[in-house]
């Protein structure tokens, strides 16, 4: 992957990270630089750490599925991304608690980087994807949208929450579909 679509998926894997922080940004109600700080490290660190273990995952069991890969990392963010489109439409609301306690926020850091893990796993099958380039970069991303997210909670609250989810996942089907046209352009062109 390239730097511009390694920016995209850092940006699209933080949209649920940058939802929860707003959540958290309206129930403390004067929402400071030091919490959006705080959520940005949690937020940040954990979106860099699981694409982290899910590449490493992945590459254990990458030379079993070749000649699939492609067809693995399209399906794995088209399914993240689907949900993410689909959580956009959901009436539910997303309820957060004013509390930074370290079980609060770890439950939370890791509920918003289940879908990195996955993505990480997609990421080991991309050849040549610089996966420390790519960790900085979702970890960096997240860090800087959690906290603004935080941040700007009782300015904006809820008006742009679910359009940055919907967009997130828009984002994933799009860079999964990227891979698996590129490794089909790919194939075509050696075997004809």
């Amino acid at each position: 992957m390239n730097i511009y679509s390694l920016m995209l998926l850092g940006v699209s894997l933080a949209m649920d990270s940058f939802s929860v922080s707003v959540c958290k940004g309206l129930a403390v109600g004067r929402p400071s630089w030091k919490g959006g700080i705080l959520c940005g490290a949690w937020f940040g660190g954990f979106q860099a750490l699981m694409p982290l273990i899910g590449f490493f995952l992945g590459t254990g069991f990458r030379e079993y599925i070749t000649a699939i890969d492609h067809w693995v990392a399209f399906a794995l963010l088209a399914f993240i991304g689907g949900n993410m489109i689909k959580e956009s439409f959901s009436a539910e609301e997303d309820t957060s608690s004013a509390s930074f306690s370290f079980k609060t926020m770890f439950l939370m850091a890791v509920a918003t980087s289940i879908d990195a893990l996955a993505v990480g796993i997609a990421l080991a099958m991309e050849t040549g994807t610089d996966i420390y380039l790519a960790v900085l970069i979702i970890g960096v991303v997240t860090f800087i949208l959690s906290a603004v997210g935080f941040k700007v909670a009782a300015r904006f609250g809820k008006k742009y929450e679910k359009k940055a989810v919907f967009a997130g996942g828009v984002i994933l089907v799009f860079l999964g579909t990227k891979i698996l046209f590129e490794h089909l352009e790919i194939m075509e062109k050696l075997f004809g």
